[in-house]
């Protein structure tokens, strides 16, 4: 008998929490084998063993991580029963499973999406939401529950087994059936008007300006008024103080025009005068009645796009839901404009709302760029006017949007051929002014030669795609005023036919054709990105000289921009690479290097243990 309490005893301390699971197995066994006056001392304790083995079996069952009981515990406020079951799951290595998000195991999901801090919050648990919180689960985690049929179509359950378990293992007050995607614990504690929780939350760090998918922000689901609206009021208004002071900082340290700059090749003034708005706007000198408008005009793949893409970035922290583009050849015809704010009452697709109004409603602070806006019907401009006049809209179902926070962005191709024809003289007139700046005072010596131009300035030097193109200082190109109101005002004028739209953009940007410099920089560019794809893809080392780099930007054509440059990079230098390929002269591990020879681009091979390169004739393959 002794034998067997020890060993019982030995196992109650291996093992923690309660220990009343073993006493019935070993007490049975145990008195089993007292009730046998046969059975001998080894017996004994061949009995007490198993009945130790039996025990610690159970108690490890006990012990395992178990989902229904964990989300059970969040939803009742069980706090002991979320302590032990986070405690075992960190016992088991146990994280989120939330991908890019994962945290540690309090932050553990749910199959079906949510967290246990999300059930705590929509069930008003605080007690269970603050234990949470202290056992580590992070505040700001996104719910991925997107309703019962999306969740039934991604996990392959029924959609009534879905519901089911939406009711029971999160909360039954809440409509299992509606997309909840992107919400955080914050969203629910609004909802569940839990100032306790929502207090809790925003202590241990959440954000209170986070937005779920359909960019409402926890505010817009708390009662008004309530004491978890006022809570949540008052860390916004701390919050958006400390973002904008950050803001301010980096704003300092690291302008608009530099951001810019790294992505936009060329293109000063443009940038230039696109900052310098945005700064006003910022810095709180500009109307704040009225949104900020701009026209970039300019021949196709000169920038403009990529600009406004750029500006977004840098507005929005890279928040891909506060760049909206809208393509204008899409709303050709008078009835399109129903696609844009939202068929009236009554019409086929009056619930689904416009596509700009949607997307204003989530991002009213965005950036929204419309494509190609000359394409675009009379009456969508007539939209536009009261868009642009009054920062607000209304959609199909005569919802206000307020959207004075938001800057717009328009594009378009008129005239552009004037504007390149402009650009080029502006070009070759600074270039003569920069001639006569570095030309000598004496002059040439008798019989001395020209000063080198076009490619013979470039340095007949191998090149890997980490090196770089040299910059030069270029004259800042201005467009004169004269140009733009005799030239390009009339043009415009008589293609929108009224003076009040026109009136309500703050400026007009104009993109002019690149330089020779720039092209080289372009050049270089898509080389780069070339030169990466083939060594991810293809385990291909791809190097060029210099003179490559002006015999590729010969091709650039002033109508297309840089996409020539970039067909020019993909017909002579990508082809002949697949070429190579497909005929297994350019094999795994090799390097290949890119030469110029009168305008012709040639390609030459080292294999990879080799030391020469070997030139390569495709045409002899």
């Amino acid at each position: 008998m002794s034998t067997i309490r020890s060993a019982a005893a030995r196992i109650f301390r291996l093992v923690p929490g309660p220990v009343r699971l073993v006493t019935v197995p070993v007490r049975r066994c145990s008195t089993n084998s007292l009730s046998s006056k046969s059975l001998s001392i080894s017996n004994r304790r061949r009995y007490a063993l198993h009945a130790a083995t039996v025990g610690l079996a159970l108690i490890a069952a006990d012990y395992v991580y178990n989902e229904k009981r964990f989300f059970k515990a969040a939803k009742v406020g069980n706090v002991q029963e979320l302590r032990k079951q986070v405690e075992t799951a960190k016992n088991d290595g146990r994280s989120s499973g939330g991908g890019d998000e994962e945290g540690g195991p309090a932050d553990r999901r749910h199959s079906l999406g949510w967290t246990a801090l999300m059930v705590a919050a929509a069930n008003d648990q605080s007690a269970a939401v603050k234990e949470l919180l202290r056992l580590g689960a992070k505040p700001d985690l996104r719910e991925q529950y997107a309703g019962a049929s999306a969740t039934a179509s991604a996990t392959g359950l029924h959609p009534l087994e879905v519901l089911q378990r939406r009711e029971d293992e999160f909360c039954s007050a809440m409509n299992a059936r509606a997309s909840f995607l992107g919400w955080t614990a914050l969203h629910y504690a609004a909802l569940a008007d839990s100032s306790v929780s929502a207090t809790a939350l925003l202590e241990a760090g959440a954000d209170p300006t986070a937005r779920d998918h359909a960019g409402r922000r926890a505010l817009h689901y708390a009662r008004d008024p309530s004491p978890t609206r006022d809570v949540i009021l008052e860390h916004i208004r701390h919050w958006e103080e400390k973002v904008a002071a950050a803001a301010a900082e980096e704003r300092r340290r690291f302008p608009l025009e530099q951001r810019l700059k790294q992505y936009i090749v060329g293109q000063t003034a443009a940038i230039e005068t696109v900052a310098a708005a945005v700064r006003r706007k910022e810095n709180g000198w500009a109307d704040e009645e009225h949104p900020l408008v701009f026209l970039f005009l300019g021949s196709s793949g000169i920038g403009k796009t990529e600009l406004a893409k750029q500006l977004a970035r840098y507005m929005h922290r890279d928040d891909p839901s506060a760049f909206i583009r809208l393509d204008m050849s899409e709303y050709q015809e008078k009835h399109e404009v129903a696609k844009l704010i939202g068929a009236p009452p009554g019409y086929v697709g009056h619930e689904e709302g416009g596509q700009l109004t949607r997307a204003l409603a989530r991002r009213a602070d965005a950036v929204v760029l419309f494509d190609e806006v000359d394409k675009a019907h009379p009456d969508v401009l007539t939209v536009l006017l009261q868009l642009f006049d009054e920062g607000r809209l209304t959609d199909g179902k005569g919802k206000l949007i307020e959207c004075k926070n938001a800057i717009f962005v328009m594009t378009s191709n008129l005239a552009s051929d004037e504007i390149a024809q402009y650009g080029l003289q502006l070009r070759r007139e600074a270039e003569a002014r920069a001639e006569q700046r570095v030309r000598p005072t004496a002059g040439l010596p008798s019989g001395g030669a020209p000063p080198p131009t076009g490619d013979d300035l470039e340095p007949r030097k191998e090149h890997d795609e980490n090196s770089e193109v040299g910059e030069c200082e270029e004259e800042a190109l201005q467009v004169s005023r004269k140009f733009k109101d005799t030239v390009v005002r009339p043009i415009l004028k008589r293609h929108f036919g009224r003076d009040e739209f026109l009136g309500r953009i703050n400026e007009i940007v104009y993109f002019l054709p690149f330089s020779r410099q720039e092209l080289l920089a372009l050049v270089q560019r898509e080389l780069r990105a070339w030169a990466e794809r083939a060594r991810a893809r293809h385990d291909v080392e791809l190097r060029w000289e210099g003179g490559v780099l002006g015999a590729l930007a010969d091709g650039y054509d002033v109508h297309y921009g840089a996409r020539s440059i970039k067909h020019e990079v993909e017909r002579r230098v990508v082809s002949q690479l697949a070429l190579a390929a497909e005929r297994d002269a350019v094999t795994r591990g090799c390097c290949v290097l890119l030469a110029a020879r009168a305008g012709r681009l040639t390609l030459a091979v080292r294999a990879p243990r080799a030391q020469d390169y070997v030139p390569l004739d495709l045409a002899a393959l």
